[in-house]
């Protein structure tokens, strides 16, 4: 039998503690220090842009940069929201719907396909998952762009919030995701047994796969609304210019005979709010739904 040594002891004695719970791992300086520089690497795009946010275009582009917020944000996020020709405030709005609608749509759709394809056993299931694998080995957006806009044409859609919203509803890697959660979420045997107690396979899903899953669901919210706010192609071939979605608003903030960096980053600036609050709201069921795991276990 191998003796362990005096530390590795020590560290097994700590970890038991008392009662036989298992305390919390104790980072070491450096690991302190490699978090400390990636939060600085990964905020100081964030800073610099608010940073030019504040200040005006001569000091935007001066040699040496400005490290330091001015004094100018409130002005020219009036100047973004007073702008003619980007319609801000409609294309913020526009992509609030259209995200909203389309991160529901999808988690909702992908959690129920996904508790299908795990745990339901039907004829054809897994030649349909291998159809749902496919569809993310192409493409579509590229591909389909124009028999879409003519779908949307004889729709008579053009121009309207349904044109971004519909080819969008459903997602094929939303779908693999919570097929693969769910088989690891949910076992088997949790599912006959609801099967016994004579729930039915709707109540199943409500009641013990929902709750299960809600950590892989918080996950395919965020990302799904991240893609579908920072959309730009789609929208900016099926919208008007007076009804477009915050990415396109933005780019409609560039001058005619010049860039305007500051009119820009102020606009991009107000556009990552609605994110920062996705990112809080479902990163709170992400952490939520970890520990309750944990505490189960």
């Amino acid at each position: 039998m191998t003796t362990l040594s005096a530390p590795a002891d020590a560290r097994r004695r700590r970890a038991k503690g008392s009662g036989g719970a298992i305390s919390l791992w104790t980072p070491t300086p450096l690991t302190k220090i490699v978090l400390v520089v990636t939060i600085i690497i990964s905020a100081f795009p964030l800073y610099w842009m608010l940073v030019i946010a504040s200040r005006t275009n001569r000091e935007a582009t001066d040699i040496p940069p400005p490290f330091l917020p001015g004094g100018n944000l409130g002005q020219n996020i009036q100047r973004v929201l007073n702008n003619p020709d980007a319609h801000y405030l409609a294309g913020l709005t526009n992509s609030v719907i259209i995200s909203s609608a389309v991160t529901i749509s999808v988690v909702l759709i992908s959690t129920f396909a996904g508790f299908a394809f795990a745990r339901l056993r039907f004829k054809g299931g897994k030649f349909l998952l291998l159809l749902v694998l496919v569809t993310m080995m192409v493409p579509l957006q590229q591909m389909g762009v124009v028999p879409l806009y003519r779908l949307m044409v004889s729709l008579e859609w053009v121009g309207t919030l349904k044109a971004v919203i519909l080819p969008y509803l459903l997602n094929g890697f939303g779908v693999f995701l919570m097929t693969q959660y769910t088989e690891q979420a949910v076992p088997n045997e949790l599912v006959e047994a609801a099967r016994v107690d004579g729930a039915s396979t709707l109540r199943i899903w409500w009641n013990v796969v929902l709750p299960a899953v809600r950590p892989g669901m918080a996950v395919l919210g965020i990302n799904t609304f991240m893609l579908t706010w920072n959309d730009f192609l789609w929208p900016l071939l099926v919208l008007t210019p007076d009804n477009p979605t915050v990415q396109v608003a933005i780019n409609s903030l560039n001058a005619k005979y010049g860039t305007d960096y500051v009119l820009i980053f102020s606009g991009t600036a107000m556009s990552i709010l609605p994110l920062i609050v996705v990112f809080i709201a479902f990163g709170r069921q992400i952490i939520g739904g970890l520990m309750e795991g944990a505490v189960k276990a």
